[in-house]
């Protein structure tokens, strides 16, 4: 019986560890092709913003597209040959900030990127500059930020930013606002000042195309709640909202007497068209709640994908 007992155990044992590999497997697979369609959905979008919208009318992006755009614009090199010029600084510098696995994924990226542009050619749609600004940067910020969710990048810059920010202090969104301002004064100069105010115009579709494919169009808000009613607030998230919760056990810091009442602080994630009716609800059960939200770029897993019908 007791050899027989340790025989299953032996076997449950090898069973879970397989299920464990397996699943570990599933996911990789999974991520893998993922981050390849990303990838190359992001290179063609890139791709068409650059030939079809910005290259026949001479406009230009921030970063390292941007400078790219603009040698070739000065030098007329072709642009997948600069593309992968400009960018190799920045790879190699990828690789000591950020790590080996990141840099070969970018390398890859940039260089899909310039065969695509070295072997397609797409039609250029229009020659209406301010349609050429708003689209070329919508196509050409989908396709870095596609890039991005699959792990990979079509542009070097935020790499330098990252290194320069730890350098400097500065954040990194002051950092590629600086080198987007030596860009963008070099083209006023190079080509012309009607081009550089589009071509402005071109980044700042570019970017926030860019913050929408990322982060996200549906933005999080992170709420924490400071009640005395707790228990209330937290039944009202759960059954009204549908949302989760967690609870942190605190002490308040502020008490005349010295003696610091213990209470518990509740904290949720729901959607930024929620927070008027969470506020409401919170008003209803504690008018002097105190209520501190933050914005999340993404979440994953628990009770926030739940919708209340």
């Amino acid at each position: 019986m007791g050899a027989r007992s340790k025989t299953d155990f032996y076997v449950l044992g090898h069973f879970r560890s397989y299920l464990k590999r397996s699943r570990t497997f599933r996911v990789t697979v999974k991520s893998f092709f993922k981050d390849v369609f990303f990838i190359i959905v992001g290179i063609f979008s890139a791709a068409f913003g650059l030939e079809s919208f910005l290259l026949p009318n001479r406009f230009i992006d921030g970063g390292a597209t941007g400078i790219s755009l603009l040698v070739s614009e000065v030098t007329h090199l072709p642009l997948y040959l600069l593309v992968v010029l400009v960018n190799v600084p920045f790879l190699v510098l990828g690789f000591n900030v950020i790590g080996k696995r990141f840099t070969i994924k970018a390398s890859l990226a940039i260089l899909g990127l310039a065969l695509v542009l070295a072997t397609i050619s797409f039609p250029e749609v229009t020659q209406d500059k301010l349609l050429v600004a708003v689209f070329g940067g919508f196509f050409l910020g989908a396709g870095i930020g596609l890039s991005i969710r699959g792990g990979g990048v079509l542009d070097g810059t935020e790499v330098l930013a990252i290194f320069l920010s730890r350098k400097m202090g500065a954040t990194i969104g002051d950092v590629i606002i600086l080198i987007n301002i030596v860009i963008f004064l070099t083209a006023a100069y190079l080509l012309s000042m009607e081009t550089a105010l589009y071509s402005m115009l071109t980044y700042l579709a570019a970017s926030k195309t860019l913050d929408f494919v990322v982060e996200g169009i549906e933005e999080y808000t992170g709420v924490t709640i400071i009640s005395v009613k707790s228990e209330e607030i937290r039944a009202m998230i759960i059954e009204r909202m549908g949302r989760g919760v967690t609870l942190y056990k605190a002490r308040g810091g502020f008490a005349k007497n010295g003696a610091h009442r213990e209470y518990e602080v509740i904290f949720t994630v729901i959607s930024r068209l929620e927070i008027r009716k969470l506020n409401i609800e919170i008003s209803k059960i504690d008018p002097k709640a105190f209520v501190v939200m933050n914005k999340i770029n993404d979440t994953r897993g628990g009770m926030i994908k739940k919708r209340i019908l």
